[in-house]
Protein backbone atom coordinates (compact mmCIF):
# COMPACT_ATOMS: atom_id res chain seq x y z
CA UNK A 1 0.00 0.00 0.00
CA UNK A 2 1.50 3.33 -1.06
CA UNK A 3 1.19 5.98 1.68
CA UNK A 4 -1.21 8.83 1.07
CA UNK A 5 1.73 11.24 1.27
CA UNK A 6 2.45 10.33 -2.32
CA UNK A 7 -0.39 12.49 -3.59
CA UNK A 8 0.15 15.43 -1.22
CA UNK A 9 1.43 18.71 -2.62
CA UNK A 10 5.07 19.44 -1.80
CA UNK A 11 5.68 21.51 1.27
CA UNK A 12 7.77 24.03 -0.68
CA UNK A 13 5.64 24.10 -3.81
CA UNK A 14 5.32 27.91 -3.50
CA UNK A 15 1.69 27.93 -4.55
CA UNK A 16 2.06 25.53 -7.46
CA UNK A 17 -1.18 23.55 -7.52
CA UNK A 18 -0.37 20.98 -10.20
CA UNK A 19 2.71 18.88 -10.84
CA UNK A 20 4.84 19.50 -13.92
CA UNK A 21 4.83 15.76 -14.69
CA UNK A 22 1.91 13.57 -13.69
CA UNK A 23 2.05 9.81 -14.31
CA UNK A 24 -1.06 7.74 -13.65
CA UNK A 25 -1.56 3.99 -14.02
CA UNK A 26 1.53 3.51 -16.20
CA UNK A 27 2.14 -0.06 -17.32
CA UNK A 28 4.99 -1.10 -19.63
CA UNK A 29 5.96 -4.52 -20.96
CA UNK A 30 8.74 -5.97 -23.11
CA UNK A 31 8.33 -8.60 -25.80
CA UNK A 32 10.79 -11.48 -25.39
CA UNK A 33 11.19 -14.88 -26.99
CA UNK A 34 9.30 -16.41 -24.08
CA UNK A 35 6.43 -13.90 -24.25
CA UNK A 36 5.60 -10.47 -22.84
CA UNK A 37 7.32 -9.48 -19.59
CA UNK A 38 5.66 -6.80 -17.45
CA UNK A 39 8.31 -4.30 -16.33
CA UNK A 40 6.11 -1.52 -14.90
CA UNK A 41 2.73 -2.20 -13.31
CA UNK A 42 0.29 0.65 -12.62
CA UNK A 43 2.77 3.29 -11.51
CA UNK A 44 1.56 6.66 -10.19
CA UNK A 45 4.19 9.37 -9.85
CA UNK A 46 4.32 13.18 -9.64
CA UNK A 47 7.21 15.56 -10.27
CA UNK A 48 6.80 19.15 -9.11
CA UNK A 49 8.50 22.28 -10.49
CA UNK A 50 11.63 23.28 -8.61
CA UNK A 51 12.00 19.90 -6.92
CA UNK A 52 14.08 16.75 -7.20
CA UNK A 53 12.05 13.54 -7.13
CA UNK A 54 14.22 10.44 -6.71
CA UNK A 55 13.14 6.98 -7.84
CA UNK A 56 15.07 4.20 -6.09
CA UNK A 57 14.93 0.44 -6.13
CA UNK A 58 16.80 -2.68 -7.11
CA UNK A 59 18.16 -3.32 -10.57
CA UNK A 60 15.21 -4.51 -12.66
CA UNK A 61 12.62 -2.83 -10.41
CA UNK A 62 11.30 -0.75 -13.33
CA UNK A 63 12.70 2.64 -12.35
CA UNK A 64 14.65 3.26 -15.59
CA UNK A 65 11.78 1.91 -17.70
CA UNK A 66 9.44 4.37 -15.98
CA UNK A 67 11.82 7.25 -16.71
CA UNK A 68 12.32 6.28 -20.36
CA UNK A 69 8.59 5.82 -20.88
CA UNK A 70 8.10 9.53 -20.17
CA UNK A 71 9.81 10.48 -23.45
CA UNK A 72 8.90 7.21 -25.19
CA UNK A 73 12.55 6.23 -25.54
CA UNK A 74 11.95 2.61 -24.63
CA UNK A 75 13.82 -0.24 -26.29
CA UNK A 76 12.35 -1.43 -29.60
CA UNK A 77 10.57 -4.30 -27.85
CA UNK A 78 9.06 -2.07 -25.16
CA UNK A 79 5.39 -1.02 -25.20
CA UNK A 80 3.28 1.31 -23.04
CA UNK A 81 0.24 -0.86 -22.32
CA UNK A 82 -1.78 1.53 -20.19
CA UNK A 83 -1.73 4.82 -18.34
CA UNK A 84 -1.14 8.52 -18.96
CA UNK A 85 2.04 10.61 -18.84
CA UNK A 86 0.85 14.19 -18.60
CA UNK A 87 3.43 16.96 -19.10
CA UNK A 88 1.80 20.38 -19.12
CA UNK A 89 -1.12 20.09 -21.53
CA UNK A 90 0.31 17.04 -23.33
CA UNK A 91 -0.20 13.35 -22.71
CA UNK A 92 3.22 12.14 -23.82
CA UNK A 93 1.98 8.56 -24.06
CA UNK A 94 -0.23 9.45 -27.03
CA UNK A 95 1.79 12.13 -28.86
CA UNK A 96 2.99 11.47 -32.39
CA UNK A 97 6.71 11.08 -33.01
CA UNK A 98 6.83 14.52 -34.68
CA UNK A 99 5.18 16.14 -31.65
CA UNK A 100 7.54 14.34 -29.28
CA UNK A 101 10.56 15.77 -31.09
CA UNK A 102 9.43 19.27 -30.12
CA UNK A 103 9.42 18.22 -26.45
CA UNK A 104 12.54 16.04 -26.22
CA UNK A 105 15.69 18.04 -25.68
CA UNK A 106 13.95 21.42 -25.66
CA UNK A 107 11.52 20.98 -22.75
CA UNK A 108 12.66 17.62 -21.34
CA UNK A 109 16.35 16.78 -21.11
CA UNK A 110 17.56 13.21 -20.65
CA UNK A 111 20.81 12.12 -19.02
CA UNK A 112 21.15 8.43 -19.97
CA UNK A 113 22.79 5.89 -17.72
CA UNK A 114 25.60 4.88 -20.04
CA UNK A 115 27.84 7.44 -21.77
CA UNK A 116 29.66 4.87 -23.91
CA UNK A 117 26.60 3.99 -26.00
CA UNK A 118 24.95 7.42 -25.77
CA UNK A 119 27.75 9.57 -27.21
CA UNK A 120 28.62 9.41 -30.90
CA UNK A 121 32.14 7.94 -31.04
CA UNK A 122 33.03 9.69 -34.33
CA UNK A 123 31.99 13.21 -33.29
CA UNK A 124 33.91 15.54 -31.03
CA UNK A 125 32.30 16.33 -27.69
CA UNK A 126 31.78 20.00 -28.53
CA UNK A 127 30.02 19.12 -31.79
CA UNK A 128 27.55 16.91 -29.95
CA UNK A 129 26.61 19.69 -27.52
CA UNK A 130 26.48 22.28 -30.28
CA UNK A 131 24.11 20.06 -32.28
CA UNK A 132 21.46 20.33 -29.54
CA UNK A 133 21.74 24.12 -29.57
CA UNK A 134 21.42 24.29 -33.37
CA UNK A 135 18.54 21.79 -33.66
CA UNK A 136 16.42 23.74 -31.18
CA UNK A 137 17.32 27.14 -32.67
CA UNK A 138 19.27 28.31 -29.64
CA UNK A 139 22.49 29.07 -31.51
CA UNK A 140 23.69 29.70 -35.04
CA UNK A 141 26.25 27.49 -36.73
CA UNK A 142 28.82 30.21 -36.07
CA UNK A 143 28.04 30.74 -32.38
CA UNK A 144 27.23 27.14 -31.41
CA UNK A 145 30.85 26.05 -30.87
CA UNK A 146 31.62 28.81 -28.36
CA UNK A 147 28.32 28.29 -26.54
CA UNK A 148 28.95 24.52 -26.38
CA UNK A 149 32.20 25.20 -24.52
CA UNK A 150 30.30 27.30 -21.99
CA UNK A 151 27.73 24.50 -21.51
CA UNK A 152 30.53 21.97 -20.93
CA UNK A 153 32.04 24.32 -18.37
CA UNK A 154 28.69 24.63 -16.57
CA UNK A 155 28.44 20.81 -16.48
CA UNK A 156 31.68 20.61 -14.50
CA UNK A 157 34.31 19.81 -17.14
CA UNK A 158 37.55 21.63 -16.47
CA UNK A 159 39.53 22.92 -19.45
CA UNK A 160 36.26 22.76 -21.39
CA UNK A 161 37.76 24.20 -24.60
CA UNK A 162 40.18 21.26 -24.82
CA UNK A 163 37.49 18.71 -23.96
CA UNK A 164 35.25 20.12 -26.70
CA UNK A 165 37.88 19.17 -29.30
CA UNK A 166 38.26 15.61 -28.01
CA UNK A 167 36.39 12.44 -28.95
CA UNK A 168 34.51 10.35 -26.34
CA UNK A 169 37.20 7.64 -26.20
CA UNK A 170 39.76 10.25 -25.15
CA UNK A 171 37.86 11.06 -21.95
CA UNK A 172 37.50 9.13 -18.72
CA UNK A 173 34.15 7.54 -17.82
CA UNK A 174 33.31 10.37 -15.47
CA UNK A 175 34.12 13.00 -18.07
CA UNK A 176 31.92 11.28 -20.64
CA UNK A 177 29.08 11.28 -18.13
CA UNK A 178 29.48 15.02 -17.60
CA UNK A 179 29.44 15.51 -21.37
CA UNK A 180 26.05 13.76 -21.42
CA UNK A 181 24.86 16.05 -18.65
CA UNK A 182 25.97 19.02 -20.77
CA UNK A 183 23.90 17.73 -23.71
CA UNK A 184 20.84 17.47 -21.44
CA UNK A 185 21.35 20.96 -19.98
CA UNK A 186 22.09 22.72 -23.26
CA UNK A 187 18.52 23.83 -24.05
CA UNK A 188 17.69 24.73 -20.41
CA UNK A 189 14.71 22.33 -20.22
CA UNK A 190 11.85 22.51 -17.73
CA UNK A 191 12.34 18.87 -16.72
CA UNK A 192 15.53 16.82 -16.57
CA UNK A 193 15.26 13.04 -16.42
CA UNK A 194 18.54 11.84 -14.96
CA UNK A 195 19.03 8.06 -15.14
CA UNK A 196 21.92 7.26 -12.78
CA UNK A 197 23.67 10.54 -13.72
CA UNK A 198 26.46 10.20 -11.16
CA UNK A 199 27.07 6.44 -11.04
CA UNK A 200 30.37 6.84 -12.92
CA UNK A 201 31.54 9.89 -10.95
CA UNK A 202 33.78 10.14 -7.93
CA UNK A 203 32.23 11.69 -4.84
CA UNK A 204 33.83 15.12 -5.23
CA UNK A 205 32.72 15.58 -8.84
CA UNK A 206 29.39 13.95 -7.97
CA UNK A 207 28.90 16.69 -5.43
CA UNK A 208 29.72 19.38 -8.01
CA UNK A 209 27.26 17.94 -10.54
CA UNK A 210 24.49 17.51 -7.99
CA UNK A 211 25.13 21.02 -6.65
CA UNK A 212 24.67 22.31 -10.18
CA UNK A 213 21.43 20.37 -10.71
CA UNK A 214 20.18 21.62 -7.35
CA UNK A 215 21.01 25.17 -8.38
CA UNK A 216 18.86 24.71 -11.50
CA UNK A 217 15.88 23.69 -9.42
CA UNK A 218 16.30 26.65 -7.08
CA UNK A 219 17.14 29.35 -9.64
CA UNK A 220 14.88 28.48 -12.56
CA UNK A 221 12.31 26.04 -11.23
CA UNK A 222 13.67 23.16 -13.27
CA UNK A 223 12.26 19.83 -12.10
CA UNK A 224 14.43 16.72 -11.90
CA UNK A 225 13.33 13.10 -12.02
CA UNK A 226 16.38 11.36 -10.58
CA UNK A 227 16.71 7.61 -11.08
CA UNK A 228 19.39 6.25 -8.76
CA UNK A 229 20.44 3.17 -6.83
CA UNK A 230 22.43 5.38 -4.43
CA UNK A 231 20.20 6.06 -1.44
CA UNK A 232 22.83 8.44 -0.09
CA UNK A 233 22.43 10.67 -3.13
CA UNK A 234 18.64 10.48 -2.85
CA UNK A 235 18.77 11.32 0.85
CA UNK A 236 21.01 14.34 0.26
CA UNK A 237 19.36 15.77 -2.85
CA UNK A 238 15.72 14.76 -3.30
CA UNK A 239 12.71 16.44 -1.74
CA UNK A 240 10.53 13.46 -2.58
CA UNK A 241 11.36 9.75 -2.71
CA UNK A 242 9.65 7.00 -4.70
CA UNK A 243 10.61 3.39 -3.93
CA UNK A 244 9.99 0.78 -6.62
CA UNK A 245 10.08 -3.01 -6.45
CA UNK A 246 9.07 -5.52 -9.13
CA UNK A 247 7.58 -2.82 -11.34
CA UNK A 248 5.39 -1.25 -8.65
CA UNK A 249 5.65 1.76 -6.35
CA UNK A 250 5.76 0.31 -2.84
CA UNK A 251 6.36 3.54 -0.94
CA UNK A 252 6.49 7.25 -1.72
CA UNK A 253 6.54 10.52 0.14
CA UNK A 254 8.66 13.32 1.48
CA UNK A 255 12.26 12.05 1.58
CA UNK A 256 12.99 12.74 5.22
CA UNK A 257 9.76 11.06 6.32
CA UNK A 258 10.37 7.93 4.23
CA UNK A 259 13.97 7.54 5.43
CA UNK A 260 13.15 8.27 9.05
CA UNK A 261 10.17 5.93 9.24
CA UNK A 262 9.99 3.51 6.28
CA UNK A 263 6.66 1.72 6.16
CA UNK A 264 7.42 -1.05 3.66
CA UNK A 265 9.70 -3.98 4.43
CA UNK A 266 11.46 -3.56 1.07
CA UNK A 267 12.36 0.05 1.89
CA UNK A 268 13.76 -1.05 5.24
CA UNK A 269 15.93 -3.67 3.51
CA UNK A 270 17.29 -1.06 1.08
CA UNK A 271 18.19 1.28 3.92
CA UNK A 272 19.93 -1.50 5.84
CA UNK A 273 22.06 -2.38 2.80
CA UNK A 274 23.12 1.19 1.90
CA UNK A 275 26.81 1.61 2.81
CA UNK A 276 26.71 5.40 2.71
CA UNK A 277 23.74 5.55 5.09
CA UNK A 278 24.92 3.06 7.69
CA UNK A 279 28.01 2.34 9.68
CA UNK A 280 30.18 0.12 7.55
CA UNK A 281 30.36 -3.50 8.56
CA UNK A 282 34.04 -4.15 9.14
CA UNK A 283 35.51 -7.06 7.22
CA UNK A 284 37.44 -9.68 9.14
CA UNK A 285 41.05 -8.64 8.54
CA UNK A 286 43.37 -11.15 6.93
CA UNK A 287 46.59 -11.90 8.76
CA UNK A 288 49.40 -9.57 7.80
CA UNK A 289 51.75 -11.05 5.23
CA UNK A 290 55.11 -12.14 6.67
CA UNK A 291 57.84 -9.58 6.18
CA UNK A 292 59.71 -11.92 3.84
CA UNK A 293 56.62 -13.06 1.89
CA UNK A 294 56.81 -12.49 -1.83
CA UNK A 295 53.98 -10.19 -2.99
CA UNK A 296 51.64 -11.35 -5.72
CA UNK A 297 51.84 -7.96 -7.47
CA UNK A 298 54.59 -5.40 -7.12
CA UNK A 299 54.59 -2.12 -9.03
CA UNK A 300 57.81 -0.09 -9.06
CA UNK A 301 57.97 3.58 -10.08
CA UNK A 302 55.36 3.20 -12.83
CA UNK A 303 54.95 6.06 -15.32
CA UNK A 304 52.49 6.37 -18.21
CA UNK A 305 52.32 9.37 -20.54
CA UNK A 306 49.76 10.25 -23.22
CA UNK A 307 49.86 12.85 -25.95
CA UNK A 308 47.17 15.53 -25.76
CA UNK A 309 45.65 17.47 -28.69
CA UNK A 310 47.88 20.26 -29.92
CA UNK A 311 47.16 23.69 -28.45
CA UNK A 312 48.66 26.90 -29.82
CA UNK A 313 50.77 24.87 -32.22
CA UNK A 314 52.51 23.04 -29.36
CA UNK A 315 52.54 19.31 -28.67
CA UNK A 316 51.49 18.52 -25.10
CA UNK A 317 51.98 15.42 -23.00
CA UNK A 318 49.91 14.23 -20.05
CA UNK A 319 51.55 12.16 -17.34
CA UNK A 320 48.54 10.07 -16.30
CA UNK A 321 50.52 7.79 -13.95
CA UNK A 322 53.40 9.46 -12.17
CA UNK A 323 55.95 7.37 -10.22
CA UNK A 324 53.43 4.93 -8.72
CA UNK A 325 54.67 2.08 -6.50
CA UNK A 326 52.32 -0.51 -4.97
CA UNK A 327 52.45 -3.93 -3.32
CA UNK A 328 49.59 -6.44 -3.15
CA UNK A 329 49.80 -9.81 -1.35
CA UNK A 330 47.66 -12.91 -1.83
CA UNK A 331 44.34 -12.88 -0.03
CA UNK A 332 44.33 -9.10 0.33
CA UNK A 333 42.39 -6.23 -1.21
CA UNK A 334 44.16 -3.06 -2.22
CA UNK A 335 41.78 -0.23 -3.11
CA UNK A 336 42.73 2.61 -5.44
CA UNK A 337 40.54 5.65 -4.84
CA UNK A 338 40.49 9.12 -6.30
CA UNK A 339 38.55 11.41 -8.59
CA UNK A 340 37.84 10.68 -12.23
CA UNK A 341 41.03 11.16 -14.21
CA UNK A 342 43.35 10.52 -11.26
CA UNK A 343 45.02 7.54 -13.00
CA UNK A 344 43.32 4.64 -11.22
CA UNK A 345 42.14 2.70 -14.27
CA UNK A 346 45.32 3.42 -16.21
CA UNK A 347 47.36 1.96 -13.36
CA UNK A 348 45.20 -1.16 -13.43
CA UNK A 349 45.63 -1.55 -17.19
CA UNK A 350 49.38 -1.35 -16.77
CA UNK A 351 49.30 -4.04 -14.07
CA UNK A 352 47.32 -6.33 -16.40
CA UNK A 353 49.62 -5.55 -19.35
CA UNK A 354 46.71 -4.10 -21.32
CA UNK A 355 48.86 -1.01 -21.88
CA UNK A 356 52.61 -0.42 -22.04
CA UNK A 357 54.21 1.78 -19.37
CA UNK A 358 56.44 4.67 -20.34
CA UNK A 359 58.81 3.55 -17.59
CA UNK A 360 58.84 1.46 -14.42
CA UNK A 361 58.31 -2.22 -13.63
CA UNK A 362 55.40 -4.60 -12.98
CA UNK A 363 56.17 -7.90 -11.22
CA UNK A 364 53.57 -10.68 -10.95
CA UNK A 365 54.35 -13.53 -8.55
CA UNK A 366 58.01 -12.55 -8.62
CA UNK A 367 58.28 -12.46 -12.43
CA UNK A 368 58.87 -9.23 -14.35
CA UNK A 369 55.96 -8.96 -16.81
CA UNK A 370 56.58 -5.36 -17.88
CA UNK A 371 57.32 -6.43 -21.45
CA UNK A 372 55.53 -9.80 -21.49
CA UNK A 373 54.07 -10.83 -24.85
CA UNK A 374 52.83 -13.97 -26.55
CA UNK A 375 52.39 -17.07 -24.38
CA UNK A 376 53.67 -15.31 -21.26
CA UNK A 377 50.97 -12.68 -21.62
CA UNK A 378 48.35 -15.37 -22.32
CA UNK A 379 49.18 -17.22 -19.11
CA UNK A 380 48.89 -13.96 -17.21
CA UNK A 381 45.34 -13.63 -18.58
CA UNK A 382 44.43 -16.93 -16.94
CA UNK A 383 45.76 -15.87 -13.55
CA UNK A 384 44.61 -12.24 -13.64
CA UNK A 385 41.09 -11.22 -14.66
CA UNK A 386 39.32 -7.90 -15.01
CA UNK A 387 35.82 -6.74 -14.14
CA UNK A 388 35.26 -3.69 -16.30
CA UNK A 389 33.61 -0.49 -15.15
CA UNK A 390 31.05 -0.51 -17.94
CA UNK A 391 28.79 -3.59 -18.22
CA UNK A 392 27.20 -2.27 -21.43
CA UNK A 393 30.44 -2.30 -23.40
CA UNK A 394 32.13 -5.35 -21.85
CA UNK A 395 29.60 -8.04 -22.84
CA UNK A 396 29.31 -9.28 -26.43
CA UNK A 397 25.70 -8.50 -27.45
CA UNK A 398 25.64 -11.49 -29.83
CA UNK A 399 26.38 -14.03 -27.07
CA UNK A 400 23.93 -15.64 -24.71
CA UNK A 401 24.80 -15.19 -21.05
CA UNK A 402 25.90 -18.85 -20.96
CA UNK A 403 28.37 -18.12 -23.78
CA UNK A 404 29.58 -14.95 -22.06
CA UNK A 405 30.41 -16.72 -18.79
CA UNK A 406 31.88 -19.86 -20.31
CA UNK A 407 34.01 -18.03 -22.89
CA UNK A 408 37.14 -17.92 -20.65
CA UNK A 409 36.70 -21.64 -19.90
CA UNK A 410 36.47 -22.44 -23.63
CA UNK A 411 39.48 -20.27 -24.42
CA UNK A 412 41.66 -22.19 -21.96
CA UNK A 413 40.02 -25.56 -22.70
CA UNK A 414 38.76 -26.06 -19.15
CA UNK A 415 36.21 -28.90 -18.82
CA UNK A 416 33.67 -30.16 -21.33
CA UNK A 417 30.46 -28.40 -22.33
CA UNK A 418 28.39 -29.86 -19.50
CA UNK A 419 31.00 -28.96 -16.88
CA UNK A 420 31.27 -25.42 -18.20
CA UNK A 421 27.50 -24.94 -18.08
CA UNK A 422 27.42 -26.29 -14.53
CA UNK A 423 30.13 -23.80 -13.58
CA UNK A 424 28.12 -20.98 -15.20
CA UNK A 425 25.03 -21.93 -13.17
CA UNK A 426 27.08 -21.99 -9.97
CA UNK A 427 28.54 -18.56 -10.68
CA UNK A 428 25.16 -17.04 -11.53
CA UNK A 429 23.79 -18.32 -8.24
CA UNK A 430 26.68 -16.72 -6.37
CA UNK A 431 26.03 -13.33 -7.96
CA UNK A 432 22.28 -13.55 -7.22
CA UNK A 433 20.96 -14.25 -10.73
CA UNK A 434 18.60 -17.12 -11.62
CA UNK A 435 19.81 -19.97 -13.83
CA UNK A 436 17.23 -18.95 -16.44
CA UNK A 437 19.45 -15.94 -17.18
CA UNK A 438 21.78 -18.28 -19.09
CA UNK A 439 19.40 -18.31 -22.07
CA UNK A 440 19.11 -14.52 -22.30
CA UNK A 441 21.31 -11.97 -24.04
CA UNK A 442 22.92 -8.86 -22.54
CA UNK A 443 20.38 -6.52 -24.15
CA UNK A 444 17.62 -8.28 -22.18
CA UNK A 445 19.24 -7.47 -18.83
CA UNK A 446 19.35 -4.31 -16.76
CA UNK A 447 22.64 -2.52 -16.13
CA UNK A 448 23.04 -4.05 -12.70
CA UNK A 449 22.28 -7.55 -13.99
CA UNK A 450 24.90 -7.15 -16.73
CA UNK A 451 27.52 -6.15 -14.18
CA UNK A 452 26.78 -9.26 -12.13
CA UNK A 453 27.28 -11.35 -15.26
CA UNK A 454 30.62 -9.60 -15.84
CA UNK A 455 31.71 -10.46 -12.30
CA UNK A 456 30.69 -14.10 -12.80
CA UNK A 457 32.73 -14.26 -16.01
CA UNK A 458 35.83 -12.86 -14.29
CA UNK A 459 35.60 -15.51 -11.57
CA UNK A 460 35.14 -18.45 -13.97
CA UNK A 461 38.85 -19.42 -14.09
CA UNK A 462 39.40 -19.03 -10.32
CA UNK A 463 42.16 -16.44 -10.90
CA UNK A 464 44.88 -15.37 -8.44
CA UNK A 465 44.17 -11.69 -9.09
CA UNK A 466 40.97 -9.90 -10.02
CA UNK A 467 41.17 -6.24 -10.95
CA UNK A 468 37.79 -4.75 -10.11
CA UNK A 469 37.32 -1.46 -11.96
CA UNK A 470 34.24 0.09 -10.33
CA UNK A 471 32.62 -3.37 -10.08
CA UNK A 472 29.56 -2.31 -8.09
CA UNK A 473 29.00 1.22 -9.38
CA UNK A 474 26.06 0.02 -11.52
CA UNK A 475 24.44 -2.06 -8.78
CA UNK A 476 21.66 -1.16 -6.41
CA UNK A 477 22.58 -1.22 -2.74
CA UNK A 478 21.07 -4.59 -1.86
CA UNK A 479 22.81 -6.43 -4.71
CA UNK A 480 25.93 -4.34 -4.08
CA UNK A 481 26.03 -5.71 -0.55
CA UNK A 482 25.60 -9.26 -1.87
CA UNK A 483 28.45 -8.84 -4.35
CA UNK A 484 30.78 -7.36 -1.74
CA UNK A 485 29.98 -10.26 0.57
CA UNK A 486 30.59 -12.64 -2.34
CA UNK A 487 33.99 -11.11 -3.09
CA UNK A 488 34.96 -11.34 0.57
CA UNK A 489 33.76 -14.95 0.77
CA UNK A 490 35.70 -15.96 -2.34
CA UNK A 491 38.79 -14.26 -1.00
CA UNK A 492 38.54 -16.13 2.30
CA UNK A 493 38.01 -19.46 0.50
CA UNK A 494 40.59 -19.17 -2.28
CA UNK A 495 43.10 -16.50 -1.29
CA UNK A 496 42.36 -14.45 -4.41
CA UNK A 497 43.76 -10.90 -4.34
CA UNK A 498 41.76 -7.88 -5.47
CA UNK A 499 42.96 -4.61 -6.91
CA UNK A 500 39.75 -2.70 -6.26
CA UNK A 501 39.22 0.59 -8.09
CA UNK A 502 36.39 2.75 -6.85
CA UNK A 503 35.25 6.33 -6.39
CA UNK A 504 32.84 5.18 -3.64
CA UNK A 505 34.69 5.43 -0.34
CA UNK A 506 31.73 3.96 1.53
CA UNK A 507 32.20 0.75 -0.49
CA UNK A 508 35.99 0.82 -0.10
CA UNK A 509 35.60 1.09 3.66
CA UNK A 510 33.79 -2.26 3.65
CA UNK A 511 36.09 -4.36 1.51
CA UNK A 512 39.66 -3.01 1.48
CA UNK A 513 42.61 -4.06 3.64
CA UNK A 514 44.80 -1.27 2.28
CA UNK A 515 43.79 1.97 0.54
CA UNK A 516 45.89 4.08 -1.81
CA UNK A 517 44.56 7.55 -2.61
CA UNK A 518 45.46 8.84 -6.09
CA UNK A 519 45.37 12.40 -7.32
CA UNK A 520 46.67 13.68 -10.66
CA UNK A 521 48.51 10.42 -11.32
CA UNK A 522 50.33 10.23 -7.99
CA UNK A 523 49.64 8.36 -4.76
CA UNK A 524 49.20 10.98 -2.06
CA UNK A 525 48.32 8.73 0.88
CA UNK A 526 48.18 5.03 1.78
CA UNK A 527 47.12 3.05 4.81
CA UNK A 528 44.56 0.68 6.33
CA UNK A 529 41.00 1.99 5.92
CA UNK A 530 40.49 2.21 9.68
CA UNK A 531 43.32 4.71 9.97
CA UNK A 532 42.85 6.52 6.69
CA UNK A 533 39.11 7.08 7.19
CA UNK A 534 39.35 8.24 10.79
CA UNK A 535 42.57 10.26 10.64
CA UNK A 536 43.35 11.27 7.05
CA UNK A 537 46.62 13.16 6.71
CA UNK A 538 46.20 14.66 3.25
CA UNK A 539 43.75 17.47 2.45
CA UNK A 540 42.54 15.69 -0.68
CA UNK A 541 41.65 12.56 1.32
CA UNK A 542 39.68 14.71 3.75
CA UNK A 543 37.75 16.27 0.87
CA UNK A 544 36.90 12.84 -0.55
CA UNK A 545 35.58 11.75 2.85
CA UNK A 546 33.56 14.93 3.32
CA UNK A 547 31.85 14.39 -0.03
CA UNK A 548 30.44 10.91 0.75
CA UNK A 549 26.67 11.27 0.25
CA UNK A 550 24.03 10.23 2.72
CA UNK A 551 25.96 10.55 5.94
CA UNK A 552 26.05 13.38 8.43
CA UNK A 553 26.18 16.86 6.97
CA UNK A 554 29.86 17.36 6.30
CA UNK A 555 31.60 19.57 8.81
CA UNK A 556 34.06 22.19 7.55
CA UNK A 557 37.54 20.78 7.03
CA UNK A 558 40.83 22.57 6.73
CA UNK A 559 41.90 21.94 3.17
CA UNK A 560 45.43 23.22 3.56
CA UNK A 561 47.83 20.43 2.69
CA UNK A 562 49.72 19.53 5.91
CA UNK A 563 52.69 18.39 3.88
CA UNK A 564 52.77 21.41 1.57
CA UNK A 565 50.97 24.39 3.17
CA UNK A 566 51.30 26.32 -0.08
CA UNK A 567 49.33 23.72 -2.03
CA UNK A 568 45.93 25.01 -3.23
CA UNK A 569 42.82 23.75 -1.49
CA UNK A 570 40.90 23.18 -4.72
CA UNK A 571 41.01 19.92 -6.60
CA UNK A 572 43.62 19.50 -9.27
CA UNK A 573 42.59 19.99 -12.86
CA UNK A 574 41.29 16.77 -14.34
CA UNK A 575 43.27 14.65 -16.72
CA UNK A 576 42.00 12.74 -19.72
CA UNK A 577 42.25 9.21 -18.46
CA UNK A 578 41.06 7.52 -15.30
Amino acid sequence: MVPAAMTDEPENGEGVSTPLLEIRGLSVSYRTRSGAVAAVRGVDLDVWPGQVTAVVGESGSGKSTTAHAVTRLLAANGTIDAGTVRFGRHDLATLSEAELRTVRGARIGLVPQDPTVSLNPVKRIGEQVAEVLRVHGLATRRSAAAEAVEVLNRAGLTDAAVRARQYPHELSGGMRQRALIAVALAAKPELIIADEPTSALDVTVQRVILDHLQHLTEASGTAILLVTHDLGVAADRAQRLVVMSEGRVVEAGETRAVLADPQHEYTRRLLAAAPSLTTARPRTPVPAAPADAEPLVEVRHLVKEFRLPRAGGETRTLRAVDDVSLTLHRGQTLALVGESGSGKSTTARLVLRLADPTSGQVLFDGTDITTATGERARQLRRRAQLVYQNPYASLDPRFSIAEVITEPLRAFKVGDRAARLARARELLDRVALPASTLERRPAELSGGQRQRVAIARALALSPDLVVCDEPVSALDVSVQAQVLDLLAELQADTGVAYLFISHDLAVVRQIAHQVAVMRAGRIVETGPPGELFTDPRHAYTRELLAAIPGGRAPSPVDLVDPVDPAAPASLAAETTTS
